[in-house]
Protein backbone atom coordinates (compact mmCIF):
# COMPACT_ATOMS: atom_id res chain seq x y z
CA UNK A 1 0.00 0.00 0.00
CA UNK A 2 1.21 3.61 -0.34
CA UNK A 3 1.32 6.16 2.23
CA UNK A 4 -0.70 9.20 2.54
CA UNK A 5 2.67 11.06 1.06
CA UNK A 6 2.71 9.29 -2.34
CA UNK A 7 -0.73 9.55 -2.73
CA UNK A 8 -1.35 12.88 -1.78
CA UNK A 9 0.86 15.06 -4.20
CA UNK A 10 0.31 18.62 -2.51
CA UNK A 11 1.50 17.49 0.78
CA UNK A 12 4.81 16.40 -2.01
CA UNK A 13 4.87 19.59 -3.81
CA UNK A 14 8.07 21.91 -3.19
CA UNK A 15 7.10 25.36 -1.62
CA UNK A 16 8.08 28.79 -2.91
CA UNK A 17 11.21 29.74 -1.53
CA UNK A 18 11.32 33.23 -0.11
CA UNK A 19 13.70 34.51 -2.29
CA UNK A 20 11.38 33.96 -4.81
CA UNK A 21 8.81 35.63 -3.24
CA UNK A 22 10.78 38.75 -2.41
CA UNK A 23 11.85 38.60 -6.09
CA UNK A 24 8.13 38.69 -7.10
CA UNK A 25 6.82 41.32 -4.88
CA UNK A 26 9.76 43.63 -5.77
CA UNK A 27 8.51 43.19 -9.23
CA UNK A 28 4.96 43.82 -9.05
CA UNK A 29 6.00 47.21 -7.18
CA UNK A 30 8.14 48.44 -9.83
CA UNK A 31 4.80 47.47 -12.79
CA UNK A 32 2.82 49.59 -10.29
CA UNK A 33 5.32 52.31 -10.47
CA UNK A 34 5.94 51.88 -14.54
CA UNK A 35 2.01 52.23 -14.50
CA UNK A 36 2.16 55.44 -12.80
CA UNK A 37 2.19 55.78 -9.38
CA UNK A 38 4.24 57.43 -6.69
CA UNK A 39 7.29 55.42 -5.69
CA UNK A 40 6.78 56.62 -2.18
CA UNK A 41 2.86 55.91 -2.15
CA UNK A 42 3.87 52.11 -3.65
CA UNK A 43 6.61 51.73 -1.18
CA UNK A 44 3.93 51.97 1.91
CA UNK A 45 1.79 49.70 0.30
CA UNK A 46 1.11 46.29 1.42
CA UNK A 47 2.02 43.40 -0.34
CA UNK A 48 -1.77 42.56 -0.70
CA UNK A 49 -2.48 45.84 -1.35
CA UNK A 50 -0.19 46.05 -4.40
CA UNK A 51 -1.74 42.64 -5.81
CA UNK A 52 -4.89 43.98 -5.33
CA UNK A 53 -4.31 47.16 -7.24
CA UNK A 54 -2.21 44.77 -10.18
CA UNK A 55 -5.51 42.88 -11.31
CA UNK A 56 -6.90 46.03 -12.86
CA UNK A 57 -4.14 48.15 -14.25
CA UNK A 58 -5.89 49.95 -16.62
CA UNK A 59 -8.04 51.78 -14.03
CA UNK A 60 -4.62 52.54 -12.21
CA UNK A 61 -3.10 54.03 -14.88
CA UNK A 62 -6.16 55.98 -15.54
CA UNK A 63 -6.20 56.81 -11.97
CA UNK A 64 -2.86 58.26 -11.99
CA UNK A 65 -3.43 60.48 -15.34
CA UNK A 66 -5.73 62.18 -13.51
CA UNK A 67 -3.89 63.50 -10.76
Amino acid sequence: MASTEERNKNRTRPTKSNAARNKRQKDHRKRLIALGLDQAVVEAMSPKEVRDKLKYPAKVAKECKSQ
